[in-house]
């Protein structure tokens, strides 16, 4: 068994702040301290945060490779995430032809049996496309096709999908949510023209959230909620890209009011942890400049952005360290029904970060294995 660690500090746990140390091997053997009738940072109080690892359910890519290279791509990618507090995450695909899916997700299954050193915990996949309407790919490339269930099982043979994004409104969708909810896995409404209606049935067939809530869906209008509508008015839960261009902070704050369990994801690609330049995604070409991914169009294209950055984001449209802390951790945990990550409780993977009072990460570790935090990349 391994030896026991401890770390002392400010610690999140479900019940709240702890003043104290948290004990671990693999997993969480103890958390032992002072409970704290205020917010740390609130408080005046000194002490790094202890915080639950981040996990990410909409991942492309990073430190310059995509999902869709397959290969060793699945461990480049969340080892260039563990280092900015990653500790586990979906690999995310992208439309393509079912050869190209099959080939990436075999190589996503391999890196779901065994967890590399230094490498957050690929749970699984969230299979964005190619399921969704080709008159809303957003930078998704033009490989849209109606899912049958015969092709979904036949997916399901070489890794394990946990999360699939579908445009109800395309034909045989609504039937097929509803058996896809039936065998366990989430299905989520994304890249659609559907309407107001659509995702109303959608959500009662057994659909569960949104893919990155407001962009590449119809928008709210007053006479036409559309399904961004559909989304504020029924959703329990929906992702949400915090990178402060995706979505403007009043409308994050709008839906952050409106669904309880709204979570945050990266929508990360390949120029994730890269300087400017040019990238892959899929089979899209994307430039990196000032902070963003784009197509050669002017299109958003996926994002740059880090968890440990998306907690930073939080904080800066007024959310307390706690609220940020639950949108990037124990609610995607909770949407996948993980009860075992996302929370600091014994009996826990021991997927532990530690920020010093100016948020800067400080340590990552991922089932108990600290993580090098050194560069891997200019």
């Amino acid at each position: 068994m391994p030896a026991i660690t401890q770390l002392n500090g400010n610690i999140l746990t479900p019940q709240g702040w702890v003043s104290g140390v948290v004990h671990f091997n693999d997993l969480i053997t103890g958390i032992n301290g002072t409970p704290l009738k205020f917010d740390p940072s609130d408080s005046g109080r000194d002490g790094d945060y202890v915080l639950p690892g981040f996990i990410d359910l909409h991942v492309h890519g990073g430190g310059g490779l995509d999902v869709m290279n397959a290969g060793d791509a699945p461990h480049t990618i969340s080892r260039m995430h563990a280092q900015h507090g990653t500790t586990s995450m979906l690999a995310t695909t992208m439309t393509a032809p079912p050869a190209d899916l099959e080939h990436v997700l075999l190589a996503v299954g391999r890196a779901c049996l065994t967890r590399q050193t230094g490498c957050a915990r690929i749970l699984g996949v969230h299979l964005e496309g190619p399921y969704i309407n080709p008159g809303k790919l957003g930078a998704q490339p033009n490989f849209a096709t109606a899912a049958t269930v015969g092709q979904i099982d036949w997916l399901r043979s070489f890794a394990p999908l946990k999360l699939i994004t579908i445009a109800p409104e395309m034909r045989g969708h609504f039937a097929l949510i509803k058996r896809l909810g039936d065998q366990g896995t989430r299905v989520q409404i994304g890249h659609t023209l559907g309407t107001y209606e659509d995702g109303v049935a959608a959500l009662k067939s057994g659909a569960t959230g949104f893919a990155h809530l407001f962009n590449a869906m119809t928008a709210l209008r007053h006479r036409e909620p559309g399904m961004v509508g559909a989304a504020l008015a029924h959703a329990e839960y929906a992702e949400l890209i915090p990178d402060l261009l995706h979505v403007h902070p009043g409308a994050m704050k709008a839906a952050i009011r409106a669904i309880p369990y709204l979570y945050c994801v990266t929508d990360s690609t390949a120029a994730s942890g890269m300087p400017d330049g040019e990238y892959m995604l899929g089979s899209q070409v994307v430039h990196k400049c000032l902070g963003g991914v784009r197509l050669a169009d002017g299109t958003l294209a996926g994002s740059t952005l880090t968890m440990d950055q998306a907690l930073r984001n939080l904080l800066s449209i007024g959310l307390t360290l706690e609220e940020a802390s639950l949108r990037t951790s124990t609610y995607p945990a909770d949407y996948l029904g993980i009860a075992e990550r996302g929370r600091l409780k014994t009996g826990c993977f021991a997927d532990i970060l530690v920020f010093d009072r100016q948020l800067k990460l400080k340590a990552v570790y991922v089932e108990g294995e600290q993580i090098d935090l050194s560069p891997t990349h200019a």
